[in-house]
């Protein structure tokens, strides 16, 4: 068999079952969109879930796809063995309704033996027991003994297995086919054969065969419409078709393994410790880099908490293997480079990815010596106390407090022979878990909100054609309530409208729903909000506020032009600012979320530390700049790689189709986006930076306005202005000078009270000889005076203690209710045992309050004026107990 390199597998699998009249689509982002059930795509099938159901209409009936997928279920594995990975890639081909097992299975053995070249007499089919069809198939038309084909039973009961199912839904028989890598990968047993646990026979490919349909009670019906789900992980197919030892092994993946031994002066597979720590970070380097290009950032929840567990695990194994410099970037540089050819977006986010990856390793190195730190007391503490278990508070304390996540205290824990509470952890966590539950929306098995929407025929579609026009005939397709699809609606009653045409924009990009009114010959229907729905449908929410509308009218449909135009203004601003920040700040900087509307727009990009005033104003020029230069504002419709050629920039996580929508603002900016947008920027008018904030690890925010938004502000900024000139007897020329004078003047007049109040409360003291007493040869002075802050007291403290010479001055005053306190001791005084620290702390509790300090000056605040008698007293038996 000729070795094959991981990406010409690639092409060769996608061009074949293209040319089995297959569509060939890209691999979908690894963020999922509209299914709540997955954090993370973790299976070629995952993202095709709505075709399967029927929820959508797939773009062809059979389809291809090489899909990024991240499972981290077995991540304490990932290093430990040769076979685990967090990344990895599902090759994948899929039938909705077209063809069945015949085709699947031939085209699966056609693909490895005559493609990819695989021994037919090392390959072993395996089996649901009772599918005499495969079993059929595999020996009558492809010709495998029957000898060869494996039917599978569970240990426990006996009963068949290899059957795929997830709860209620659509399930069915698989048939997998091994391949025998040969004695030398074996156990050496006896009865060695396809099952066994060792690494001789490697699966290397799965068909699925959805045919039935699981009622949730174990009741099974067949399905009118069969489906193909075949998978096959890249990775694997790799290592037999190269025939090397393991994943690590493989062209793309070794090469990452060989730059990590060179940075670490390491050499693979001579220490076997050091080995599990080049897997990891091969592995979970790849994740990074995966997941970063997908939009997906370091956060404590989520995705992003997924995404900082493998950053900072494979930070530290870096540690261990004796790195000390930050090496993420240069490794992530590896794996772009090795996977760019299937993923071309890797090279596109080069610089983001490596930024976030560097941040990110610099943010876990300012922590990780603390937190190992404060670990190695907690280990002290627990083997002094006998102990082998961390508790739940203190690995919760090294999770919140320096950002460890639990997993990698765990991995460190076990390898000193300790575990942790994680039920003790558990509950620390509950109040947030709690946060998390009461967010989560009711689902249905595919982990979609559960809507009356979900009834609606999946062939029922709407066509958007409101950018060049904003009123529109169309006819009434279907109309809901909250629950339920009906056939009328009428005065007073909230529900959904759909229509075949409409102008109406639903939200999507950031941008804001349009708004306005579908009238039609019996009704009126307000539009409050307009949704974008699964299969193509977009539906108008709102309240019918005069007669009837029934299903099949034909309505005239109605965009509230004003709200359109300033939203429009707000979103063309948005690609302006995006191009401006990129001028200033670098090109590291990528969208990460937007907002707009008729009023204001909010931009969120990736950027690392906070504006500077000078930075804002130059992006505020620039694009006020081209407002002024009056560009024309293009869109033209062509296919993902011309457009990739134009330079227009892409947003993360965004599912483009084989066509995208380009929007070009003359020379200056040129993006992908489907949302709506003025004729020329010079319609813009103007644009005013509100405020610039951070609002996530390395995610910052604009808030800005743009046209009459603008003119409403400078107009309420004058109205203001001249409100406080008047009040201040000035005019809004002179109002700074006024201040300036004003702020002298309360300068002036605070330092004339302040020394007023300092005479009134020496005088108020009178002759203070009179209440010094000496405990055990060192004088005390412990009195009160009336309506003293504490700096006045500090000041009035400093004054007798110089008048006293050497001693301990106490001093207690009660303002607005509540008692100020201050305790102070000479040189003298100190050398002799006091501690005006601990003095305070032992009378403060008379005044009900609570304070401490240094030895030589202490304060306190109290809240019962009643017991500041009764604290001047207690002061002379605690510096008694103090004095040697």
């Amino acid at each position: 068999m000729k070795p094959i390199g991981v990406n010409e597998l690639r092409r060769m699998f996608l061009d074949f079952f293209e040319s089995k009249e297959h569509l060939k689509m890209k691999s979908f982002s690894l963020v999922p969109h509209n299914d709540n059930s997955l954090l993370i795509i973790n299976s070629g099938m995952a993202p095709l879930k709505p075709y399967f159901t029927g929820q959508e209409i797939p773009p062809r009936r059979r389809v291809t796809t090489c899909q990024k997928c991240v499972r981290t279920g077995d991540i304490e594995n990932v290093g430990k063995t040769a076979r685990h990975l967090t990344f990895f890639e599902m090759l994948g081909n899929f039938s909705f309704g077209d063809y069945f097992k015949h085709e699947a299975i031939r085209w699966s053995w056609e693909f490895l033996t005559e493609v990819a070249g695989m021994d037919p007499e090392r390959l072993y089919p395996s089996i649901y027991c009772e599918d005499e069809e495969a079993y059929d198939i595999w020996t009558r038309e492809i010709g495998v003994p029957g000898e060869k084909i494996t039917r599978f039973y569970r240990d426990e009961d006996g009963k068949c297995d290899n059957f795929w199912e997830h709860g209620a839904g659509p399930c069915g028989p698989c048939s997998e086919i091994y391949y025998d890598r040969g004695i030398k990968y074996g156990c050496g047993r006896p009865d060695c054969r396809v099952g066994c646990e060792c690494d001789r026979f490697i699966e290397v490919w799965n068909n699925v065969f959805t045919q039935y349909d699981n009622d949730g009670h174990g009741n099974y019906t067949e399905l009118s419409q069969k489906n193909i789900d075949t998978g096959m992980g890249l990775e694997r197919l790799a290592v037999v078709v190269q025939d090397v030892e393991s994943v690590f092994d493989i062209d793309t993946m070794k090469a990452i393994r060989d730059r990590i031994c060179r940075i670490a002066n390491a050499e693979y597979g001579k220490d076997p410790v050091k080995d599990v720590s080049i897997r990891l970070i091969t592995d979970h380097i790849r994740s990074t880099t995966f997941m970063i290009s997908d939009g997906i950032l370091p956060s404590n929840e989520g995705r992003g908490y997924v995404l900082r567990r493998l950053i900072r695990r494979a930070a530290r194994h870096g540690r261990l293997l004796g790195i000390r410099d930050k090496f993420m970037a240069v490794l992530s540089e590896t794996v772009i480079r090795e996977s760019r050819d299937g993923y071309p977006e890797l090279e596109e986010k080069k610089a983001f990815i490596l930024n976030v990856l560097t941040q990110e390793e610099d943010k876990f190195d300012r922590t990780i010596d603390q937190g190992l730190s404060i670990l190695g007391q907690m280990e002290s503490e627990m083997k002094a106390a006998g102990v082998t278990e961390l508790s739940g508070e203190n690995a919760f304390k090294l999770y919140d407090t320096f950002g460890f996540p639990v997993d990698l205290t765990q991995e460190i824990l076990e390898e000193k022979g300790f575990t942790i509470d994680e039920a003790g952890f558990g509950v620390c966590m509950q109040k947030q878990r709690e946060t998390a539950r009461k967010a989560r929306k009711v689902t249905n098995y595919m982990g979609a909100d559960v809507t009356v929407y979900e009834s609606i025929d999946p062939s029922v579609t709407t066509q958007f054609v409101g950018y060049d026009r904003l009123q529109h005939n169309s006819k009434v397709t279907v109309l809901t309530t909250e629950t339920e699809l009906v056939q009328a609606l009428t005065d007073g009653q909230n529900g959904t409208i759909i229509v075949e045409e409409t102008p109406f924009y639903a939200t999507m990009g950031g941008q804001n729903a349009d708004t306005g009114v579908i009238a039609t010959a019996d009704g009126s229907f307000e539009v409050k909000d307009t949704v974008k729905l699964l299969g193509g449908k977009v539906g108008h929410i709102g309240t019918v506020t005069k007669g009837m509308i029934k299903v099949g009218d034909t309505a005239t449909l109605t965009v509230d032009a004003a709200k359109r135009g300033d939203t429009s203004k707000n979103h063309s601003a948005t690609h302006l600012l995006h191009k401006a920040l990129r001028e200033v700040l670098g090109s590291h900087v990528e969208q990460s979320g937007s907002y707009v509307d008729g009023e204001r727009l909010r931009f969120d990009f990736s950027h690392f530390a906070a504006m500077t005033k000078e930075e804002l104003e130059r992006v505020e020029q620039i694009v006020n700049d081209q407002i002024a230069a009056n560009l024309p504002v293009v869109t033209e419709i062509m296919n993902v790689e011309d457009a990739r050629k134009t330079g227009a920039m892409a947003l993360f996580g965004e599912k483009y189709g084989e066509e995208v929508r380009v929007v070009k603002m003359g020379d200056f900016s040129v993006e992908l986006c489907g949302g709506t947008h003025v004729a020329n920027t010079a319609s813009i008018s103007a644009f005013k930076i509100l405020a610039e904030n951070g609002i996530a690890a390395g995610i910052r925010r604009i808030e800005a306005l743009t046209g009459n938004g603008v003119f409403a502000y400078y107009k309420e900024l004058e109205r203001t202005m001249n409100e406080a000139a008047g009040k201040l007897k000035a005019t809004p020329a002179t109002l700074v000078e006024k201040c300036e004078h004003l702020l002298a003047e309360v300068k002036t007049l605070s330092s004339e009270l302040e020394s007023l109040k300092a005479k009134a409360a020496k005088e108020a003291l009178g002759d203070v000889t009179d209440n010094v007493v000496e405990v055990k040869g060192v004088k005390l002075l412990a009195t009160s005076v009336d309506n003293v802050d504490m700096n006045g007291l500090r000041d009035l403290g400093d004054q007798l203690k110089e008048k006293m010479g050497e001693g301990v001055v106490v001093l207690l005053s009660a303002q607005n209710g509540k008692v100020n306190m201050i305790a102070m001791a000479t040189e003298g005084a100190l050398a002799k045992g006091a501690h005006a620290g601990n003095l305070i702390k032992g009378i403060a509790g008379k005044v009900g309050g609570g304070g401490g300090g240094r030895p030589n000056m202490a304060q306190a605040g109290g809240k019962n004026p009643a017991g500041i008698p009764e604290c001047i007293a207690e002061a002379a038996k605690v510096l008694e107990g103090q004095l040697k």
